[in-house]
């Protein structure tokens, strides 16, 4: 969602979404026109009339689970959002913890009072990504 039009959006896709991604984004673009929905999520700049880039993950119960905001000049890490969204997916279905760099496959860590000052037996920097 950014403060550009759909018109803009649909040549984005087009001319250079769908060169970065096979087929283009597989989710719909939408426009904030007077950064509405910006506001609402402290990303609106009044000044610039746009959305700063926000990424906002949120639950199927509609609660915010993760924000990442960024100015203009940095891109952003779309490997790193789509960790997230799997490591947030597999939380919801299972229940264990997704330490730092948690990639499908990898393991994971049983929440509870046990786990408490002993995450270090259990997971290693070297482990992440």
């Amino acid at each position: 969602m950014s403060t550009d039009s759909r018109f803009v959006h649909k040549i984005w896709q087009e001319e250079e979404l769908s060169k970065m991604v096979d087929g283009g984004v597989p989710f719909p673009l939408l426009s904030d026109a007077g950064g509405r929905i910006g506001k609402v999520y402290g990303v609106y700049d009044e000044d610039a009339g746009v959305d700063v880039r926000g990424r906002f993950l949120i639950d199927p119960e509609g609660v915010v689970q993760a924000i990442e905001i960024l100015t203009p000049p940095v891109g952003r890490n779309v490997s790193e959002s789509l960790r997230q969204i799997k490591a947030f997916k597999h939380v919801l279905e299972t229940g264990e913890v997704t330490p730092s760099g948690w990639q499908p496959g990898k393991p994971t860590l049983q929440p509870g009072p046990d786990l408490a000052g002993k995450v270090w037996k259990a997971w290693k920097v070297e482990m992440a990504f």
